[in-house]
């Protein structure tokens, strides 16, 4: 039997291709997640322990009001202490707001406790000093000498930037001052945890309680959160994997099948001359475990290399990214898995085969028959599952589980796969009267159906790829209106410019329409105000303006203002924030003028008031422009947008607020998300297609008396190829359809059990564009997958074909 198995493998090579290819795309994919993540979390990691370095303890801060004295009694035993967290704020230069949102966190001054490496300039060594990232200072155009200022309202800190450092992913910032800085900004501040480089005792004679542990045990927390993250990324790509290596599964089997019905009469021969079934299954099975070793193994050699070339090219551009390197464990694992998937693969098929009898291996394979004990069985389960699955949605449909829209989910796709031998060639028929008649027609929806097994496997490994992208295009698409919704509720204005003590410009919202990623701009005329003891700009609001987004058209009734949040609870002080909390009114003064107002609070506008237009008329009868509201055009850059604002704004002395930079934020994560999503299911649709390009490459062998007695009876080469087009069109737009309509359907489910909980209001929307171009590419991928057997069976003459044995 050895020289059965090794003239077998010699003889069987080419044919064995696609499932070589389905389990190195299978493998290299996981060998190439174990390197991509490995040098993340290294890349990570590496510098996670340096802030701590000069303390042996460090106290965990639960509130802000622990740091205080904790730092007192720091400086008091002379001992090093520092904040480790941050503040968000503006950052502004000369008047001109740089970015809206920059994270600032504590710079030591002692030199001991310095960890920080400079890349340029000198390290601070006193208050209004300043450290500056090297890449924020890059976007905001920042350099060593600069002044900026940080903050607004009454927390506005000025410092200097005396040098540039690249900052580390964990514990990073935009900029870097100390303590006696950091600590005025208290209105954002957020401090995770204090370095403590006295006792405990201390810390806790300062603190009562306080959650004091080494710095040893708090990096590796540190550093086992961020490996967490990684390693949640890395399961939910081997999800993928696994779908991967599902369709490998189906691809490798079928391979099988086709295989061992070729070589039926090599394998009755074999029984006739004394071979038993025991010999036979363990030769096709040590061929199979052949074949799975020595596919794993280019895979893990596959993936090394397309691992490291991921590396190197993602640290071009992102210096965090640590050095490649591969897991024993994982490369071990990797053709452990790659090796079992080909064995499950081929295990029904190899059964199959040895319980044969050598003259019923004579006969022809005659597929899945619904009257025989196994297909009434097979679609009993079938049916069963389906109802049952149909069910477990239903019910999660109402109790918003997601594992019971899991379960029932995989129930149904079971069902619909067990059902294949039925479904998808009487689909197939049905399609094939659609392409129009003729013989050449008729004959490749004959050739498509003439296995219904071997038919429903091969349109399944493609079933599953596109049933999941349709599922995850429609579910993303849904979820990116219900997020557009909720960011136009959020957000109503993508750009605004507004006074604060003088008016603006009378061209400034020329200025701004004229600017190159701006769409459309509306001035508004107003008054400066005073509630209590805080001026506010005023503007009227008579109709919608253009530039609003969403329902809300920031109109206001009379006799109402509507004040931001930023106001009422950081500016208003005394009568007016008792006022403000008792009645929700408020009384707004202009010259000698004043109204009583009920307020109405919010956000996305700015920090002006909003006031109807008769209630600014009973205000001052002398009205200045107060606001510029632009919308930004479809793709317009952010940053640029922001800059070219800020730049206007800050030569009027005015403020500049507005949602787009965040809209374009959340957009360009859903359109990662998307990309990576379909990417990564792409992988299983090329393995799809490769199984088949193998099946219609086999069919062609196992045809080829057919094919040549066709050609005898007049068939020409051009017919024959069309014939095998339209088969592979039939198989893989069947296949396409009937899993775009099911992708459909679990979409529909996927967002009453996981959107409308949080956005009840969502409605799914169905991505027709994106849908259809799924059809299209594997519509014509299809054809491609056929381009090659095709030209292989025309080639063959008639003489030639009939002398096949």
């Amino acid at each position: 039997m050895r020289t059965v198995l090794l003239a077998s493998l010699r003889r069987n090579t080419r044919r064995y291709v696609a499932a070589t290819l389905a389990v190195v795309i299978g493998v290299g994919f996981v060998i190439v997640l174990n390197t991509l993540t490995g040098a993340t979390r290294d890349g990570l990691t590496a510098d996670a322990g340096a802030p701590y370095d000069a303390a042996g303890l460090v106290v965990v801060i639960d509130d802000n009001e622990q740091v205080g004295p904790l730092k007192e009694a720091a400086d008091d035993k002379g001992v090093p202490a520092t904040a480790i967290g941050y503040a968000t704020e503006p950052v502004a230069r000369h008047g001109i707001q740089l970015t809206d949102s920059a994270t600032i966190s504590e710079v030591p001054l002692d030199p001991a406790q310095r960890w920080l490496e400079l890349e340029e300039g000198r390290h601070p060594t006193r208050p209004g000093e300043a450290l500056a990232d090297v890449n924020a200072a890059k976007s905001s155009q920042v350099e060593v000498g600069d002044v900026v200022t940080v903050g607004t309202g009454n927390q506005v800190v000025e410092t200097t930037v005396v040098g540039m450092v690249d900052s580390p992913p964990v514990a990073g910032a935009d900029l870097w001052v100390p303590w006696e800085d950091l600590h005025q900004l208290d209105r954002s501040l957020w401090v995770q945890a204090l370095t403590w480089g006295g006792t405990a005792e201390l810390a806790d004679r300062v603190s009562p309680g306080a959650d004091v542990r080494s710095a040893d045990d708090w990096v590796a927390s540190v550093q086992a959160e961020v490996s967490r993250g990684v390693d949640v990324i890395a399961i939910m790509a081997l999800l993928f994997v696994a779908i991967s290596l599902f369709v490998a599964t189906l691809v490798i089997a079928n391979t099988f099948s086709i295989l061992f019905a070729q070589r039926m009469r090599d394998f009755a021969l074999l029984r006739c001359v004394g071979v038993t079934r025991r010999q036979l299954r363990r030769s096709v099975r040590l061929e199979a475990l052949a074949l799975g070793l020595a596919a794993s193994v280019l895979g893990v050699a596959f993936g090394a290399l397309a691992g490291l070339g991921l590396v190197r090219g993602v640290g071009h551009w992102w210096s965090d990214m640590g050095d490649a390197s591969l897991s024993p464990a994982w490369i071990l694992g990797a053709v452990a898995l790659g090796t079992l998937v080909t064995l499950g693969a081929a295990w029904l098929p190899t059964r199959a085969v040895t319980h044969v009898t050598p003259l019923a291996a004579l006969r022809p394979d005659t597929g899945v028959s619904v009257r025989s004990s196994a297909g009434l069985l097979r679609m009993g389960t079938a049916a069963l599952a389906i109802v049952g699955g149909t069910g477990l949605l239903a019910v999660s449909m109402e109790s918003h589980e997601p594992l019971q829209m899991i379960a029932g989910g995989a129930a149904v796709f079971v069902g619909v796969l067990l059902l294949g031998p039925v479904l998808v060639p009487a689909l197939i028929r049905v399609a094939g009267r659609l392409t129009g008649d003729g013989p050449v027609r008729r004959l490749a929806a004959g050739n498509a159906v003439r296995n219904p097994r071997r038919t429903a496997t091969t349109a399944a490994s493609l079933l599953v790829g596109v049933t999941l992208t349709t599922a995850v295009l429609t579910g993303l698409d849904t979820s990116r209106t219900s997020i557009d919704e909720e960011m136009d509720a959020s957000y109503p204005l993508d750009s605004t410019i507004t006074a604060t003590t003088r008016a603006l410009p009378a061209d400034l919202s020329d200025r701004v329409r004229a600017l190159d990623g701006v769409a459309d701009a509306v001035g508004l005329d107003g008054v400066v105000a005073r509630i209590g003891d805080v001026e506010v700009p005023l503007v009227a609001v008579a109709e919608r303006a253009s530039v609003v987004r969403g329902e809300d058209d920031l109109t206001v009734r009379d006799g109402v203002l509507r004040l931001p949040w930023s106001v009422t609870e950081e500016e208003l002080t005394g009568q007016a924030a008792r006022s403000l909390s008792r009645d929700r009114e408020v009384v707004v003064r202009v010259g000698d003028r004043e109204q009583t107002l009920r307020v109405r609070q919010g956000d996305g506008w700015g920090r002006a008031g909003l006031v109807s237009a008769a209630t600014m008329a009973g205000l001052t009868e002398t009205v200045e422009p107060m606001a510029v509201w632009a919308r930004a055009r479809t793709g317009a850059d952010a940053e640029d947008l922001e800059g070219d604002l800020a730049a206007l704004a800050g030569a009027a002395g005015a403020g500049t607020d507005g949602g787009y930079g965040n809209r374009e934020y959340v957009d360009l994560q859903v359109d990662i998300l998307t990309g990576a999503v379909v990417g990564l299911l792409a992988i299983a649709i090329v393995i799809a297609l490769i199984g088949i390009a193998n099946t219609l490459g086999l069919s062609v062998l196992e045809r080829a008396r057919e094919n040549a007695l066709l050609r005898a009876m007049g068939l020409t080469r051009q017919q024959l190829r069309h014939a095998m087009a339209v088969e592979g069109l039939l198989l893989s737009l069947v296949a396409t359809v009937l899993g775009t309509a099911l992708g459909v359907a679990f979409a529909w489910v996927g967002v009453d059990v996981l959107v409308s909980p949080g956005v009840p209001d969502a409605a799914m929307t169905i991505p027709l564009g994106q849908l259809a171009l799924v059809v299209a590419v594997a519509a014509l991928a299809g054809l491609l997958a056929c381009v090659v057997p095709a030209r292989r069976a025309a080639r063959v003459t008639p003489a030639a074909g009939l002398a096949v044995e």
